[in-house]
């Protein structure tokens, strides 16, 4: 597999900074992906290269920023959406939840930034995995046939968000750490609850007007990618039959605002960079949301990662055969973003790959992490 004339590096230097990314991708690519773009800004220009095909059964390489389902690296823009009301007034990081959400019967404990650290203990509506390797279904199907033939139905959050309160808690509110779609679907009708506006016409409002990204999308159920987009795939068995389907299209409303929006590399990266430059958020909240809870390092709806060059911030996502990464130096100057898309199943047998890929990519692009 090689690049087409549009993955070339749009600065010289840029390309000089890289010399082997290319060859990376397409060595990823080989290890069972249909296909990946990848994006690299920084103080030497701008790199981008894909590798892999667009289409299963076609040669055309992933489209340069390309359209993809971000999956949970939406809670990111959620996060900064919420932060942002903080900022204006309208919401307090450490008042109950329940106090702008009344219609629920949520702990009084858990706080707005409980939701947005993933230590509230609410049960994830799409299930939850234990420590000791047991397992509780979720609320929703999200895999196998079932996932495939109900994949253009509407879902509601508030019932998402009812059936998974229904469920015990994982924990006392703030004793823990577990991520938890949830707490997301639950910030969104927060959001919506004290603005009065859908959280598509803030996060319209407060980040993808200011900062004109025309290619991201919050679809609610809308089934359409739209735009240059390359195609994500699944595999599932029917009645003893393997089978693999194109899945672009879908109602992403089964996720909520856990990971249904849209966008490309070159809005993810003017995003993720001007959210870290202090461009979204005043000093102090930006510092509230970069600073991680013990467990596994997650802040505000971003998890803090250290490498052998230093702090890196960081979400992805993926879901049904599309995927998204996004990286920044802690001061917004280099990032890294890529869309990948594949082919899923219900045993997420790609998950191991897809870690081993972005390990790598990070690696070359930031340095190794540490510990």
């Amino acid at each position: 597999m090689t690049s087409n004339a549009n993955t070339t590096a749009s600065t010289t230097t840029a390309a000089q900074h890289y010399p082997t990314l290319q060859q990376t991708i397409e060595e990823i690519v080989a290890t069972g992906f249909v296909g990946l773009h990848v994006r690299v800004d920084d103080e030497q220009g701008v790199w981008v290269g894909s590798a892999g095909r667009s289409e299963l059964g076609q040669s055309a390489p992933p489209p340069i920023n390309g359209r993809v389902r971000i999956g949970s690296n939406t809670k990111t823009f959620v996060a900064t959406v919420v932060l942002q009301l903080v900022a204006e007034g309208t919401i307090a990081l450490d008042a109950p939840a329940v106090d702008y959400l009344p219609r629920f019967e949520l702990d009084p404990r858990v706080t707005v930034r409980m939701l947005l650290q993933h230590t509230s203990g609410i049960f994830n509506f799409t299930g939850e995995f234990y420590e000791d390797g047991t397992s509780a279904p979720g609320v929703v199907a999200w895999s196998g046939k079932d996932w495939v033939d109900n994949r253009f139905q509407t879902h509601h959050t508030d019932e998402l968000v009812r059936r998974a309160l229904a469920k015990p808690a994982r924990f006392e509110p703030g004793t823990d750490w577990s991520y938890a779609n949830t707490n997301y679907a639950l910030a969104k009708l927060l959001i919506e609850a004290v603005t009065g506006h859908s959280l598509a016409e803030e996060m319209q409002r407060l980040i993808l007007g200011p900062l004109g990204l025309c290619d991201t999308v919050v679809p609610e159920t809308s089934t359409e990618i739209g735009g240059p987009h390359a195609h994500a795939y699944y595999r599932y068995d029917d009645a003893g039959v393997e089978q693999t389907i194109d899945v672009t299209s879908q109602n992403p409303s089964w996720i909520s605002s856990g990971g249904d929006m849209i966008s490309t590399s070159k809005d993810l990266h003017t995003f993720l960079s001007a959210l870290l430059r202090g461009t979204l958020l005043p000093a102090p909240l930006l510092a509230e949301m970069l600073t991680p809870e013990a467990k596994v390092g997650y802040g505000l709806g971003v998890f803090v990662q250290q490498t052998e060059t230093g702090t890196v911030i960081t979400h992805n996502g993926g879901h049904g055969g599309h995927a998204a990464l996004m990286y920044s130096t802690l001061d917004g100057t280099k990032t890294m973003t890529a869309a990948l898309n594949y082919i899923d199943d219900a045993d997420l047998s790609m998950s191991a790959t897809f870690q081993a890929a972005t390990q790598r990519l990070l690696d070359e692009v930031f340095g190794a992490a540490t510990a």
